[in-house]
C-alpha cells in the first residue's frame, strides 16, 4: 500500500484512483466502480462521487493506496 497526499479536505473516489495510478483513466474508473470492483475502508463503494478523507482506504484487486493530507 503507497501513501497519496492531497490538498484540499477530500477528493472524489474517481479522481483519487487516477491520482493514485490505480486506474489510467475515468472512463476505468466509472468501468471498475460500476462492476463492484472498488471498496473503500474494506466495503465495496458503487458511487464514484464518493467523498474520500485523510486515513480513507481505497483498494482495488491487489493493489491499495491511502489517503493522507498533504
Amino acid at each position: 500500500m503507497h501513501e497519496v497526499p492531497i490538498v484540499d479536505e477530500s477528493i472524489r473516489l474517481g479522481q483519487f484512483l487516477k491520482l493514485a495510478s490505480l486506474l489510467d483513466s475515468g472512463s476505468d474508473a466509472k468501468a471498475a466502480i460500476a462492476d463492484g470492483l472498488v471498496s473503500v475502508n474494506g466495503d465495496v463503494e458503487v458511487r464514484r462521487g464518493r467523498q474520500l478523507r485523510p486515513g480513507d482506504t481505497v483498494s482495488i484487486g491487489t493493489e491499495s493506496a491511502r489517503v493522507v493530507r498533504g
